[in-house]
């Protein structure tokens, strides 16, 4: 009796469209609060959470699906990123106590924040290889976590927090159209909304090339 074996492959949808739409919403909400259009964080933190954190893990999660490094990456580290900057505006509102609240050092997210600027730097070499729309919101990444960091260590406050503020905004606007782009292209079957090509860089080394290196 002969025994017979059958491959399945599932094929995953470009997750890149809500992981950026997340983005796009969540950048816009906070931005519009450091720019003083809106005050406080308090409807900050549903945005946070729900399309910050999980419309990114949700998209990071599909595509390690795909085998893609780089989206996985990108998308975990900036979903547990909005995950954890929730929690943090929950604590300084007093929602886990006033104690906890009260112990609050804003050195500790500045510290966070410059963390999180050398994992975007490092990403943006990354992102010369994708495209030039999202490498300019890795770009615009940069410069929010920049000013994050020193606006909250109070080195030059006010120009940090703007800087902050309008790469936000910026990222906001860039992120709907790379969302857009990522739809519409692939819906419609031909480019409607272009996002460059990738800048062509930093090639792959070959298998050979790759053993060389391993073997000096």
């Amino acid at each position: 009796m002969q025994q017979q074996s059958q491959t399945v492959k599932i094929t995953n949808a470009d997750p890149s469209a809500i992981g950026l739409f997340g983005l796009a919403i969540v950048t816009l909400v906070a931005s519009s609060q450091k720019l003083g259009i809106t005050s406080g964080v308090s409807y900050l933190i549903p945005w946070a959470i729900f399309l910050g954190a999980f419309a990114q893990l949700f998209a990071c999660i599909n595509d390690s699906k795909r085998n893609n490094v780089f989206g996985t990456t990108a998308f975990g580290a900036y979903a547990f990123f909005w995950f954890s900057v929730a929690a943090c505006w929950m604590i300084k509102a007093g929602i886990f106590g006033a104690q906890l609240a009260s112990a609050a050092d804003p050195k500790q997210l500045a510290i966070a924040y410059a963390g999180y600027l050398i994992f975007t730097l490092f990403m943006t070499i990354g992102a010369l290889e994708t495209n030039k729309v999202l490498f300019t919101i890795f770009v615009l990444i940069d410069f929010l976590f920049f000013g994050l960091t020193l606006s909250t260590l109070e080195i030059a406050t006010e120009l940090n927090h703007n800087i902050a503020a309008v790469a936000e905004l910026l990222i906001a606007l860039l992120s709907f159209y790379g969302s857009g782009a990522a739809v519409l292209n692939a819906h419609l079957g031909y480019v409607i909304l272009p996002v460059g090509k990738p800048f062509g860089i930093m090639r792959k080394k070959t298998t050979s090339s790759a053993k060389e290196v391993l073997h000096h």
